[in-house]
């Protein structure tokens, strides 16, 4: 299986917004992430006309559309992003697409556009995201205890780091 990663295009909003809100993933997104055709276009527009500091990206395998991740410069000294909105399509779940994918996106970041250091964030309780991060070769940092209002009540934010030297051969 063959994941290829590329710059989301206006004609990909409509996937995108029918990604962010399905049911299997929706919950696990921040309450702030753009989730409306209107949101989502703002933000491949805005991709396209910084692409050196923001990034709406697309997964394909074979040529298909099945997933997404974003990007945005944080630091410009230090040359930092962080990397959120990670999402894949549930239709292509179970076959580890989004391990390869986020290996894709580590490496386009750090050797094509030359950042130094990638960071997220993950709630506590998405286990199956906690798991994929450290397989796809996230290094877990730390924990901002009970900093965001998610639901009725306070959530764990479960910090991650990934440099240059982080990454396979």
């Amino acid at each position: 299986m063959s994941v290829t990663v590329r710059r989301a295009i206006p004609e990909d909003v409509p996937f995108l917004v029918g990604l962010v809100t399905h049911e299997d993933v929706a919950p696990y997104f921040a309450s702030i992430r753009a989730t409306t055709e209107e949101e989502v276009a703002a933000e491949v527009a805005r991709s396209l006309a910084e692409p050196d500091d923001f990034g709406v990206m697309v997964f394909a395998v074979e040529g298909e559309r099945a997933g997404t991740a974003t990007w945005e410069r944080v630091n410009r000294r230090s040359e930092i992003a962080s990397v959120g909105a990670f999402a894949v399509d549930p239709a292509f779940r179970g076959r580890r697409l989004g391990d390869e994918a986020a290996r894709v996106l580590q490496r386009h970041l750090i050797s094509e556009l030359g950042l130094h250091r990638l960071q997220m964030e993950i709630y506590a309780f998405n286990e199956r995201a906690l798991a994929h991060a450290e397989r796809a070769g996230w290094v877990r940092e730390g924990v901002r205890r009970k900093a965001y209002r998610h639901g009725d009540g306070w959530v764990d934010g479960v910090l991650f780091g990934l440099v240059a030297e982080d990454l396979e051969p």
